[in-house]
């Protein structure tokens, strides 16, 4: 026999039987804590419901706060978006090199510069010049009154997105045979005629010029004063419009872009051929709605990401409770920390078996409370018909956030029952 080739095969069984111990090992630990863990828990339920219960509340209220944020900004951009904001408004803003120049030089729009516009940048749905006055509207019995009266086409209806509550717009017929009617707001009409059915027909003058009401309007959605529509405006044929002016000019262009991702661009083509038609000097200017809208959403996350900071305070008062509990566990398990110690587990096995159980604890609050938070607006889709919105991207940092609380606020009590002494462990009574 060959003694040195004897000692190399023992040595060769001696590693791989320690290979088999170490696996056999490591497989047993992963069983026994979760064989262990359930026990625990089923000895205990009522004060594992209890735990469990902060989580699933923190963990619902995370998932129902980021969805309210949610539908908050949609109802937002919603209202934003009725207002117009695939409008581009350009308007005359000034020339003329000096003071002097610039009190005395004028180079208004024209409706002219409406058509090139048109025919020049792609992807312009709906355009109208609009002619602002304020004249003294007389109407029957001799009374007048100081008017808001806008000189627009009939596409303008479209551009600002109004709602004819009665009657009907003016056409383009309207607008090409010079019909001197009128569409009137819904504050005008009850306030003038008691009731916007009853202003259907009725006639005014301006500057001695009869019109007669075909239609009553409103804005879809309040802007709060910050547009030409005042309670009182009325609309007329731009047609018409003009010779109460004489001049072709009009104070600004109205365009509607098919898309709101083409608004930036289409905003500074519309000046670049505008430009092309004036003098060198002359300085127009546009104005949409798609900065308003993305600061509008900004302002949204930023309000939903601080109500996901205050819900997120529930899942730390969740962890509390949860470190409370474990450290009561560990309490009550002195003996058997104390018994596994003297039968050779580890440091390492000790504190992952209780980290372990903080962790379980805590995932199985989140997975309800991701369920319960999600019941509601799935609720609300399937029997309704509005469309809650539903981030499930909310789900996975809810479900990551009670992993965290768990191994955070597990670890303490994990470490106390890991760094027990055995002996002191098993006198314990």
């Amino acid at each position: 026999m060959n003694p040195v080739g004897e000692q190399t095969r023992e040595q060769a069984r001696r590693t791989a039987f320690q290979k088999t111990l170490s696996s056999a090992r490591q497989t047993m630990m992963l069983s026994e804590i979760l064989k262990i863990a359930g026990d625990s828990f089923r000895a205990s339920k009522t004060r594992f419901a209890l735990t469990a219960l902060g989580m699933v509340i923190g963990t619902a209220s995370v998932i129902l706060v980021v969805t309210i944020g949610l539908t908050g900004k949609q109802y937002t951009l919603e209202l934003l978006q009725k207002i117009g904001t695939n409008q581009v408004e350009v308007e005359y803003a000034g020339g003329g090199a000096t003071p002097a120049e610039r009190a005395r030089y004028t180079d208004y729009l024209t409706q002219d510069d409406e058509k090139v516009v048109d025919q020049q940048v792609p992807g312009i749905m709906y355009s109208s010049p609009v002619l602002e006055m304020h004249n003294r509207v007389s109407f029957p019995g001799g009374v007048q009154k100081d008017t808001a009266v806008l000189g627009v086409n009939s596409q303008y209806q479209f551009i600002r997105n109004l709602v004819v509550t009665d009657g009907r717009f003016f056409d383009e017929t309207d607008d090409s045979m010079h019909i001197k009617c009128a569409v009137v707001s819904l504050f005008f009409a009850r306030e003038r005629y008691g009731s916007s059915d009853a202003a259907i027909g009725q006639t005014f003058q301006i500057l001695g010029i009869p019109f007669t009401i075909v239609g009553v309007f409103r804005e879809s959605v309040s802007d709060f004063g910050m547009s030409e529509i005042t309670d009182e405006t009325i609309l007329v044929p731009y047609t018409v419009a003009r010779y109460f002016t004489g001049t072709d000019r009009v104070n600004q262009i109205y365009f509607s872009m098919q898309s709101m991702d083409e608004v930036t661009d289409a905003s500074k083509e519309i000046v670049r051929v505008i430009n092309q038609r004036h003098r060198k000097n002359s300085i127009y200017k546009t104005q949409t709605l798609t900065d308003l809208l993305v600061t509008a959403a900004k302002i949204a996350d930023a309000l939903t990401a601080m109500l996901v900071l205050v819900a997120a305070v529930t899942l730390a008062v969740g962890g509390v409770g949860i470190m409370n509990i474990m450290l009561a566990n560990v309490r009550s398990r002195i003996r058997e920390i104390g018994i596994r110690k003297a039968l050779g587990a580890t440091y390492r096995e000790i504190k992952l078996q209780f980290l372990t159980e903080a962790v379980l604890i805590s995932l199985t609050g989140g997975v309800v409370g991701s369920v319960a938070g999600l019941a509601l607006p799935l609720s609300i889709r399937l029997f309704t018909d509005y469309e809650f919105p539903i981030s499930w991207l909310s789900v996975l940092i809810a479900m990551a956030a009670a992993t965290a609380v768990g191994v955070v606020f597990g670890t303490v009590p994990a470490t106390r029952a890991a760094q027990m002494d055995p002996v002191e462990a098993l006198k314990y009574e």
